[in-house]
């Protein structure tokens, strides 16, 4: 069926209504075989349309924002990256889950998932996968997993040539990911409770800028660091050249597909932590699904998705796509486990895992992070930290970002 799109003011008649899915392509068929049984089980009260997004989540986003801000009709339920939730619900791009389809999205899930599809203690989306960094280590070469990123340092300079790290240190999303994290490992966060003022406590924020100083001018840091992202780590990692690595489970099944010789010495563990004897804390990611305030079937809208977030096809998309599910239960399943030999570490990174800002302007703050931090190996600690606290300040007033 061809897609048609509509403007705010267009009406869709259809005998049997399509609710037209945005979401970014999924390679392993897991959504779309979602959306088909979804489909078959309404009994033909709707069927669920895929309608694929950029790969990239900033076009996701810029595509999104420019067609729900006119109101675009044509779109049903969407795709959620999970730092979305506050500035869509916000600006009433969506809806809010009520009743029985929000029991449903809340049932069984990890809280770290659910917290992200909760603004202003309301349910805006159903949660469906989520993300979290790993420590990845070489274990032919070091009998245990660094505990923090001081020792990992030290241990990869030991190392000498293959004692590198890959890590995310382009300026875009991935590089905030990893200063915020590293923060609140330090105990510190971006924005106070509120989400509407600065934090930024001056210890935790001029260690976490210390200690991205000293990685990315050590001999551990790759030459490229300022231009890598998750990808570039992984295959990096996989050509035998780095001991060390912080990255997404992605880089699991694509080693045991591309690099067998390198999993057979691939080991985990939870992402290195800033303080000895406090456990880290990595930023979580992942998809949510929110139904468009515009649809013209919203309550088809959050049957429909409420099914395709179900513990079953949380399960498919974890066995088929290597998407981490929100279902807690789903990580003592013989299946998942099979598939994620680190289910526990996982598991428990999870539930220490932090949100980004829950803030409308969030966007902005990232920009603004990334751009005052990169390169890493240029950070001066005592001065970008004033730098960074200015550059926040201006984001939260919108003044001078884009």
């Amino acid at each position: 069926m061809s897609i048609i799109l509509y403007g705010c003011s267009s009406q869709r008649r259809e005998a049997i209504p399509t609710l037209n899915w945005y979401v970014a392509g999924e390679p392993s068929g897991a959504f779309s075989m979602a959306a088909r049984r979804c489909s078959e089980d309404s009994g033909q009260a709707y069927k669920i349309e895929q309608v694929p997004l950029p790969a990239d989540a900033d076009q996701q986003r810029e595509q999104l924002v420019r067609r729900l801000a006119a109101g675009d009709n044509s779109i049903d339920i969407i795709g959620m990256d999970v730092i979305w939730t506050a500035e869509f619900a916000q600006a009433g791009w969506i809806l809010p889950w009520t009743g029985e389809t929000a029991e449903q999205a809340k049932a069984g899930r990890l809280d770290a998932p659910l917290q992200s599809a909760i603004y202003q203690n309301q349910l805006w989306a159903a949660p469906f996968t989520t993300n979290i960094q790993l420590l990845w280590y070489r274990t032919d070469r070091v009998t245990a997993a660094p505990a923090t990123w001081d020792e990992m340092i030290l241990v990869a300079e030991s190392l000498g040539k293959t004692g590198t790290i890959q890590a995310q240190g382009e300026r875009y999303e991935g590089l905030t990911a990893f200063f915020i994290s590293l923060l609140a490992s330090n105990g510190g966060s971006v924005l106070d409770v509120s989400g509407k003022h600065i934090s930024l406590a001056q210890q935790p924020t001029l260690q976490t800028l210390s200690t991205m100083a000293r990685f990315a001018n050590s001999r551990a840091a790759v030459r490229a660091l300022a231009t890598t992202r998750e990808d570039q780590a992984r295959l990096a990692f996989e050509s035998g050249h780095s001991s060390f690595m912080v990255n997404y489970p992605f880089v699991w099944p694509s080693a045991q597909r591309n690099a067998p010789e390198i999993v057979k010495h691939m080991g985990w563990a939870r992402w290195p932590a800033a303080i000895e004897g406090k456990p880290s804390r990595f930023v979580i990611g992942g998809l949510n699904l929110g139904v468009s305030a515009y649809t013209p079937y919203p309550q088809l809208a959050f049957h429909a998705a409420a099914c395709l977030t179900a513990a079953r096809h949380q399960r498919m998309a974890a066995e088929l796509g290597g998407l981490l599910p929100t279902v807690a239960a789903l990580y003592d399943e013989p299946e998942i486990r099979a598939t994620y030999p680190f289910a526990d570490v996982l598991r428990s990174s999870l539930n220490d895992a932090v949100q980004r800002p829950q803030t409308p302007l969030y966007n902005d703050i990232s920009l603004a992070i990334s751009r005052t931090l990169h390169p890493m190996r240029d950070i001066e600690p005592q001065k970008d930290f004033i730098r960074l606290r200015r550059a926040i300040e201006r984001a939260l007033n919108s003044e001078g970002l884009l």
